[in-house]
């Protein structure tokens, strides 16, 4: 519905001007042409004045001198100094006949109007109308004097005045878009870089600053949005802060909640293994019907430790700071290797130095990469999934690749991804995952942090 077609602002405006300039030029070609005809008709009204004066006079002549003559009216004497290319002179008598007339002919103008202008000009001005005057002798009228000039000649020569217009405008009217045009470009170009702020901000890079302008407009425009990106880098910053701390009280709740079931369900699965134990030597001897139940409740408790291994294995992983960063994640993936049984199969790759990543880096990944593997696992049925961790630039990326079946709903609303979104966010990096038919793609980008980079690049 809202789907508009979208011009170029600078292209919009040079079109309004252009429309405006033609709307102008129109008016002032209607202003000539209405003040040509009303000079037409002024000339002829002038014309038919003096020639009905004319008239009266040659009318006085005879009658005072008492001898009337035939050729009454004489049009003669002042057609040779009024006579102009289609000029009309004419005697009406007072019964309504013509008694002379007298009409100059027109050269073929070298450029005859068009059709459409010619029959715009006769509708809108009736060129070729009369002019008349009565002739009056002595309070009677004895006829009137009509003046006309021929309609072609009258168009011809609107045409001759609108024609010169036409090519001013034809002239001026390109000229003066490309120059509006020009003048909008260099003072719209601040645009492209608002654009390109925003862009920028769109992507994450928050410390993008606009520069000062010379529009007023523009640097309150450039105010605000600097007002703006400090604001929310800010608010990232401490909602990055607060995610650390969150995630650090995280991990030492799961260290916590490790030693406690270390400490005390782990020794209570170990008493119950030892009485199981001494039970089966009584049963042995006192009771065998008692010996099934007693390997039994020995095998309940060594799943239930091994169980109780594997939670403590995710709670509390290896130190990653003193196994690092590769050695860490090879262990991760040669446990899930052992427990999955071959099915599926993990394969990771390392491409870069990653001695000198920072700790906090390092864990953060890691405990990326194990919620990565969980997910593929658990949500994706995948039978391969290949993990590709590398350093470059001053960046770590992590891609995860699984050929499992598409599970796009349950990625979104699993807490899974959610948490290594605050982890990624953390760290200032980006995160994006995909579905396809042919699997999924987890993909991490993480910054280091100045010291490591300059750290990695003396060890390249």
């Amino acid at each position: 519905m809202w789907n508009r077609p979208r011009f170029d602002l600078k292209v919009r405006l040079t079109l309004r001007v252009a429309a405006i300039s033609a709307a102008c030029f129109a008016a002032i070609s209607t202003y000539f042409l209405v003040t040509a005809d009303s000079a037409a008709h002024a000339r002829i009204d002038g014309i038919a004045a003096i020639v009905a004066k004319t008239l009266e006079l040659q009318q006085g002549k005879v009658q005072w001198g008492a001898s009337p003559r035939s050729d009454f009216p004489d049009l003669d004497p002042v057609s040779a100094h009024v006579m102009t290319p289609g000029l009309c002179l004419g005697f009406r008598s007072a019964s309504g006949d013509m008694l002379q007339r007298f009409c100059s002919g027109a050269p073929a103008p070298a450029s005859p109007p068009p059709q459409a202008f010619s029959a715009f000009y006769r509708s809108l001005f009736n060129p070729g109308r009369e002019a008349a005057r009565p002739v009056i002798v002595r309070g009677t009228k004895l006829g009137e004097t009509v003046v006309s000039i021929d309609p072609a000649v009258q168009t011809a020569e609107a045409w001759h005045e609108a024609g010169r217009l036409m090519i001013a405008l034809a002239i001026a009217l390109p000229l003066l878009c490309a120059l509006v045009y020009a003048a909008l470009a260099r003072a719209l170009r601040p645009t492209r870089m608002i654009g390109s702020g925003l862009e920028r901000i769109a992507a994450g890079d928050l410390t993008t600053r606009l520069p000062p302008f010379d529009l007023a407009e523009l640097s309150a425009i450039r105010d605000v949005f600097n007002h703006l990106a400090e604001s929310l880098d800010t608010a990232l910053a401490e909602r990055n802060e607060l995610t650390r701390k969150l995630i650090a009280l995280q991990d030492e709740e799961r260290r916590h909640l490790a030693r406690e079931l270390h400490d005390e369900f782990g020794q209570s699965l170990a008493a119950i293994r030892a009485l199981a134990a001494s039970a089966r030597q009584t049963a042995a001897q006192d009771c065998p019907d008692l010996l099934g139940e007693c390997d039994s409740i020995a095998r309940t408790a060594t799943g239930m430790m091994e169980t109780l291994r594997g939670a403590l294995f995710r709670l509390r992983p290896p130190d990653v700071e003193e196994l690092g960063l590769v050695a860490s994640l090879e262990g991760l993936v040669s446990g899930w290797n052992g427990r999955s049984r071959g099915q599926p199969r993990f394969e990771i790759r390392f491409d870069g130095a990653f001695d000198s990543v920072p700790a906090s880096v390092s864990a953060n990944l890691y405990r990326i990469v194990q919620e990565a593997l969980t997910n593929a696992a658990k949500h994706a049925g995948a039978t391969k999934v290949s993990l590709h961790l590398t350093m470059a630039d001053s960046e770590i990326a992590l891609v995860v690749e699984d050929d499992g079946r598409p599970n796009e709903a349950s990625a979104k609303s699993g807490m899974g991804l959610l948490g290594m979104r605050e982890r990624v966010a953390a760290l200032r990096g980006g995160i994006s995952f995909e579905t396809g038919l042919q699997g999924s793609s987890l993909r991490v980008f993480i910054p280091l942090p100045a010291a490591a980079s300059e750290a990695l690049e003396h060890a390249a």
